[in-house]
């Protein structure tokens, strides 16, 4: 019973600390600020680079949405990276700047960003930026809202960043549709109350070229936007939140393509948190930065499934040692842990969620995080860790 006393006590105190940021950070939450819709002036130049792999269905639609916005004296550049579709030749309608790269071993986002920062290098460099994915969706002005952003802070920026699932959704689909919004928006807009920076979540991300042209990016790391946020941050430039600038895109129907895109999501974070939480620490305490500190607490939230299965089962271990020696100090304090995460996931659903999961969907998310359970145990078995791009339905 002693053995399994400290085990728990030890999973509390792991547990603790997530729970109460996420919390923290949901109840801090304010309601998105008014979307701005008139056209601002720059007079500096902005490129945008869009890396595309096989990207031929959805990418004349990206490209289209992001070239209404730029300027004469902007530069569209699409990365056709490792294609074997017409992502290219589609690509080459909507701009000149299309550059088309192929490697059988150094494969991944990262090393396609690499290769567009590279063309960049050699041309008439811009002042700004901006990364947007392939098959995304641009809000009214979210080109120069993160573009004046970016150099007026002189630090990355992250616009919001949403992904919608179909009308007609199963439960799982609508429960990662909420999870998505928490996690990008709602955790996203605690920290801006606060003061604190955000993490870059992939899409939708504008820097100062002097800040970007710096950055490690070569790596097939499967969530290369956490590392390189984490990177810049620990240099001096923490990214900043910009919830008027908006980019949306869509899951996929199929439900092995959503498994697969979630196993690549899931396995990335974790292993990010495993690798740059402590550097992100060390950092933080050295340079006696709070900003640092605050991005660190941040990372140490888990997926929210996992949170959420990890809370569960300490909660049950703990009724089993009451029983048995009749202490009751870890189930009080797990059960106030508990209590904390659920009333965080009603705020966040009851204050930005409804319109994408009723209540009766929420209430069936303690069956879709058992659901997961198989998830988490690949990621101590049979570990994701390279880059695999999700395909499409």
């Amino acid at each position: 019973m002693e053995l399994l006393n400290i085990i728990l006590l030890g999973l509390t105190s792991l547990l603790a600390i997530p729970t109460l940021v996420f919390s923290f950070q949901v109840f801090f939450a304010q309601s998105l600020p008014p979307r701005l819709n008139k056209e601002i002036e720059r007079g500096f130049r902005v490129a945008v680079l869009v890396p595309a792999h096989n990207e031929a269905e959805v990418i004349a639609r990206t490209l289209s949405s992001i070239a209404s916005q730029l300027g004469e004296n902007d530069m569209l550049l699409v990365v056709a990276d490792n294609c074997t579709d017409s992502t290219a030749s589609i690509a080459a309608k909507y701009t000149k700047n299309v550059i088309e790269r192929q490697h059988e071993i150094r494969r991944g986002k990262g090393y396609a960003l690499d290769f567009g920062l590279q063309f960049l290098q050699q041309n008439e460099l811009p002042e700004v930026v901006i990364i947007i994915d392939a098959d995304c969706q641009l809000s009214t002005s979210c080109i120069n809202v993160l573009a004046e952003k970016a150099k007026t802070e002189n630090r990355p920026v992250q616009a919001l960043y949403l992904m919608g699932a179909p009308d007609k959704k199963l439960i799982s689909q609508a429960v990662a549709e909420f999870a998505w919004l928490v996690k990008n928006q709602v955790r996203a807009l605690g920290l801006m109350r606060l003061g604190l920076p955000c993490q870059l979540m992939g899409t939708g991300m504008a820097f100062p070229w002097e800040v970007l042209k710096k950055a490690d990016l070569a790596h097939g790391n499967m969530v290369e936007d956490m590392k390189l946020g984490v990177d810049l941050a620990i240099q001096g430039f923490p990214p900043s939140f910009c919830p008027n600038a908006l980019v949306t895109s869509e899951f996929p129907v199929s439900t092995r393509v959503i498994n697969e895109q979630r196993k690549r999501w899931e396995h990335g974070h974790l292993a990010t948190i495993i690798a740059e939480l402590p550097r992100l620490l060390i950092a933080a305490f050295k340079q006696k930065d709070q900003k640092l500190l605050g991005m660190a607490l941040d990372l140490s939230v888990p997926p929210l499934s996992l949170l959420g299965l990890c809370l569960m089962v300490a909660v049950s271990l703990a009724a089993t040692l009451t029983v048995i020696t009749n202490n009751t100090v870890l189930i009080q304090v797990l059960s106030i842990l508990i209590s904390f995460f659920m009333v965080a996931v009603f705020t966040a659903w009851f204050k930005f969620g409804r319109e994408v999961m009723t209540l009766k969907d929420l209430c069936g998310i303690p069956f879709y995080i058992l659901r997961k359970i198989p998830l988490y145990f690949s990621f101590l078995l049979n570990r994701q860790r390279e880059w695999v791009k999700t395909e499409r339905d």
